[in-house]
């Protein structure tokens, strides 16, 4: 049961609602059939601004269930960030758990996920999420553990706002959801929680959230252009950056930024897409890659991973355009052995005029090509290890790109 001062409830859920009809209609009827009873949790609602009667709907919820129920009607503000704002600022629970008005969530969600941070004594706990109609992340629910390590772990690959957060750590540290971002405000959010934080648990052997896939393909996450993109990647990576020295654990979260959230813009989509947007996806990733492309970034991203962010921070286009046709066709590279290292010889390896580092194709991790097995050589990775912490034993900062590639 709740320890808080004066009957405050053990949870508040906030939901931020926009255009969610009908499937506002399932969310709330997660929330009010959950195990952990209304006695101990209520629901702050936030409409922004919907025309669907989803405010309407909200009302209509408050007014006839035992959970007990705020609704806000509020102007849209064009994006998740405000409305789950409003709600973090009228929150009273223990712990807040930010549910999306299009989702819905385990009936025993709520209930497991108290009483894992109840006993963990963590500030974050994530519950195992399943896709309906949509695909969800599935590497970091292979165990529940009630301190997962961030850095380590695959939980740094989900940064989505869909958690319980003890809501201590968010006062104490003046936690909100930047509104000046159009996407990739939960992973800032999420990151920082993360990072500043007790502690993380993980809830895998019971499925607390359901992650559904709009029919009308109105996901917040699937809508924008690239720029917003780029704009996520940067203040992430600002974030990491300014909450951790250089070194090993930077680079492990480093890695989420640039694979998630920046790769896929150089993916298939460029052979499609026109001459001027690749090279202003170039401009605006190339600042980034010298602000934090590291050795230990680097050394943790497959080659064709690395290779590609390479290319576009070299200003190659037609080098992209080439190993991306190279993978499309399915042809598997050959690989080179070179004084006791492995390469992968994709498009433009080892030609001195296209002017791409032979270590931008040197196997760092586990591959695999034409389904054979390809381990990195152990004595390249105490090479590595060795260069950086070489260099951060130099107390190197800003580092132009040309110094990692």
């Amino acid at each position: 049961m709740s320890d808080s001062p004066s009957g405050a409830p053990d949870v508040t859920v906030v939901i931020g609602a926009y255009e969610a009809m009908p499937y506002l209609i399932a969310c709330l009827d997660s929330v009010e059939a959950q195990t952990l009873g209304p006695a101990r949790m209520e629901v702050v609602a936030v409409d922004d601004g919907s025309t669907d009667g989803t405010g309407e709907y909200l009302d209509a919820f408050a007014a006839r269930t035992d959970v007990p129920v705020r609704v806000v009607h509020q102007p849209n503000s064009g994006g998740p960030g405000a409305p789950r704002n409003t709600g973090l600022a009228m929150a009273r629970g223990r712990y807040v758990f930010f549910l999306d008005a299009d989702d819905h969530l385990g009936q025993e969600a709520l209930e497991r996920m108290v009483a894992m941070a109840d006993r963990a004594g963590t500030d974050v706990v994530l519950g195992r999420v399943e896709g309906v109609n949509r695909r969800a992340a599935t590497s970091m629910w292979r165990r529940t553990v009630d301190r997962a390590d961030i850095y380590t772990s695959n939980v740094k690959f989900t940064l989505s706002a869909q958690k319980l957060f003890r809501r201590d750590l968010l006062v104490t540290h003046g936690m909100t959801f930047d509104e000046s971002l159009r996407t990739g405000e939960d992973a800032l959010f999420t990151m920082e929680a993360y990072l500043r934080g007790a502690g993380v648990s993980v809830i895998a052997d019971y499925t607390c959230y359901y992650l559904v896939g709009r029919e009308d393909g109105k996901n917040l996450t699937k809508t924008g252009g690239y720029e917003p993109r780029f704009d996520s990647a940067r203040a992430l990576m600002r974030l990491i950056a300014g909450l951790l020295p250089p070194g090993a654990r930077r680079d492990q979260l480093m890695v989420r930024p640039f694979t998630v959230t920046l790769l896929p813009q150089f993916g298939p989509v460029v052979l499609r897409q026109p001459e001027e947007i690749l090279r202003h996806k170039m401009q605006l990733v190339a600042p980034l890659m010298a602000d934090h492309w590291t050795p230990g970034v680097a050394r943790r991203l497959r080659v064709e991973e690395r290779l590609r962010l390479t290319c576009a921070a070299l200003d190659k286009p037609d080098a992209l355009r080439d190993v991306l046709a190279f993978v499309r066709a399915g042809t598997p590279p050959a690989v080179v052995h070179r004084r006791g290292r492995d390469y992968l010889a994709y498009p433009h390896f080892a030609d001195p005029a296209a002017g791409i580092p032979d270590s931008a194709y040197e196997v760092t991790v586990t591959e695999r090509v034409a389904g054979k097995r390809i381990d990195p050589h152990l004595s390249l990775v105490r090479r590595v290890t060795r260069r950086v912490r070489r260099y951060v034993g130099h107390g190197l900062g800003r580092t132009p790109f040309k110094r990692w590639a």
